[in-house]
């Protein structure tokens, strides 16, 4: 497993390098662009409903100007309806997956000629009366065209071409207008120069485009981590955000998790405390070569004192995700994950470290190369070494970022006791039951309540009423990890060995790969 030298992962934390400089224009990243496409569409239903109304409260006013009598459908009616139906179909366009969200942004400028044109025509559409005086005006097309500019980002050439266009609207109706006789403004009348205003918020529009675009710039410089481009946002999770990232040398795949802005905050323990358990969970990782444990890339801190971890981009989902979404599952599907989970972690107890954190949200499940149900167990932050006592560890290591999770903690982690390596293998019988029963061990309200139930009942049957059949030796094997005393539970080798001497039918490739491709793509995973 690729790995980084200790001596070069903790030269980059101890001096922070600096990042090279940013010269070239940068676009929006994606995840960006795709927020701006999904304020489009709801913009656009927005004004579906606006026009909806305009037309409804049009046809009410002439009913009662009628004496009752209905009026039929005209012009104005038809161009509104025109609008209204743009307005929709951009708007369910703009909900398909797999939409260029580029595309649907260029789109949006077709859609603000479009409602400028239907604007123009409308305003000029009734006959005006002689002699009727113009004044330099704004029409409400300049208003929605800087409400585009602000929520639509594009560069400020194309706002400039859209804008223009959108605003010459307004003289090319008038024009339209004098066609159709409905008004003689005379020769003395210049339409552009009666809609120079609009002209005018053009160029706050392009102001306004320029702003935004430096802003999409400073987020895409920002997110440049030494020699890897942040792209879209993956996740959070409780240390920090998770986002997609690639290689600009390489072109190679990677998620990069950053610790969180709040967790270093203004007073310099936090931050000292957050770069410790950094630098705890790349040495860790740096040291370990299980293909079931996950791969570090690189480490570092930026010039703003951002840290980061560079890591293999995986393709799956973690247990937790994948039995809230498919129910529990099969005992030889289960007996064929948590093995690979002790093949990761008899490697990190056989060097003196206790991962103290095994949980099903830190068990990857998903596709190496092509293996199925590839395990990869990950967040080695809280890791400690055996013989630590809990608490003691805790405290200088993490301060008040985490303490384990409540209902996969041992008991001895829980009274605050010394550590070793069957303090894992009672998390991972915890996690064993989850995947055949769909529930945790002990559930409670509270974290205290899960713990004293931890420390003074036994585990429930995992053959409940209602619930699929467990074979017997499997649910002994995992009795025996749930074990309140650590001297009854098996280590991480033992457990491996029990788990593959049972009497159940294997889980093959064949079964994993048919499993997978029965459903959606695989999604990348939040480390």
């Amino acid at each position: 497993m690729p790995t980084t030298p200790r001596h070069l992962l903790f030269r980059a934390a101890a001096t922070p390098p600096a990042l090279p400089a940013r010269k070239r224009i940068r676009a929006l990243p994606p995840d960006l662009l795709r927020d701006a496409s999904r304020r489009l569409g709801i913009t656009s239903l927005l004004l579906a409903g606006l026009w909806a109304i305009g037309a409804a409260l049009r046809q009410l006013t002439l009913l009662l100007q009628a004496g009752g009598q209905p009026s039929p459908p005209d012009a104005v009616d038809l161009i509104a309806c025109v609008v209204v139906l743009a307005s929709l179909a951009l708007f369910v366009y703009t909900t398909r997956a797999r939409r260029s969200p580029r595309f649907v942004l260029d789109l949006g400028l077709a859609y603000l000629a479009l409602t400028a044109f239907a604007i123009a025509l409308i305003i000029n559409w009734q006959p005006v009366p002689p002699h009727t005086s113009v004044a330099p005006m704004i029409s409400p097309i300049g208003p929605i065209m800087l409400m585009f500019a602000a929520i639509v980002p594009n560069t400020p050439a194309r706002i400039a071409a859209a804008g223009l266009v959108a605003v010459s609207m307004n003289p090319l109706s008038m024009m339209v207008a004098k066609a159709r006789g409905v008004w003689d403004f005379g020769a003395d009348v210049n339409a552009v120069l009666m809609h120079a205003p609009d002209y005018i918020l053009v160029v706050v529009a392009i102001v306004i485009s320029q702003v935004v675009t430096r802003l999409g710039e400073q987020v895409a410089n920002a997110r440049e981590l030494g020699s890897y481009q942040l792209g879209e946002l993956l996740g959070r999770g409780g240390m920090g955000e998770v986002y997609r990232a690639t290689h600009r040398l390489l072109a190679r795949p990677a998620a990069i998790k950053l610790i969180r802005s709040e967790r270093i905050g203004a007073a310099g323990s936090e931050a000292r405390t957050a770069l410790k358990r950094f630098r705890r969970e790349a040495e860790v990782v740096a040291r370990l070569r299980s293909p079931h444990t996950v791969a570090l890339f690189d480490f570092g801190v930026t010039e703003d004192q951002t840290f980061y971890l560079v890591m293999e981009l995986l393709e799956g989902l973690d247990l937790e995700a994948l039995v809230d979404q498919q129910g529990p599952m099969p005992p030889a599907r289960a007996v064929h994950i948590l093995r690979q989970v002790c093949e990761s972690l008899e490697e990190a107890h056989a060097i003196g470290l206790v991962h103290r954190d095994i949980k099903p949200a830190n068990i990857h499940v998903g596709r190496v190369g092509l293996r199925h149900d590839f395990v990869k167990v990950l967040d080695f932050g809280i890791v400690t070494s055996v013989g630590e006592s809990a608490m003691t560890e805790t405290r200088a290591t993490t301060g008040a970022l985490a303490l384990g999770t409540p209902a996969y903690m041992a008991p001895e982690a829980a009274l605050g006791q010394s550590l070793d390596g069957r303090a894992d293998i009672y998390a991972v019988g915890c996690v064993a039951y989850y995947l055949l029963t769909g529930r945790p061990v002990h559930e409670g309200s509270k974290g205290l309540e899960i713990l004293v139930k931890r420390l003074t009942e036994d585990p429930p049957p995992l053959s409940g009423p209602g619930g699929q059949p467990i074979p017997p030796e499997l649910e002994r094997v995992v009795v025996a990890c749930l074990a309140r005393r650590r001297d009854d539970r098996p280590t991480a080798a033992e457990l491996s060995q029990a788990l593959g001497g049972l009497r159940i039918r294997p889980w093959t490739e064949e079964d994993a790969a048919g499993w997978w491709k029965s459903r959606v793509r695989y999604p990348a995973s939040i480390q």
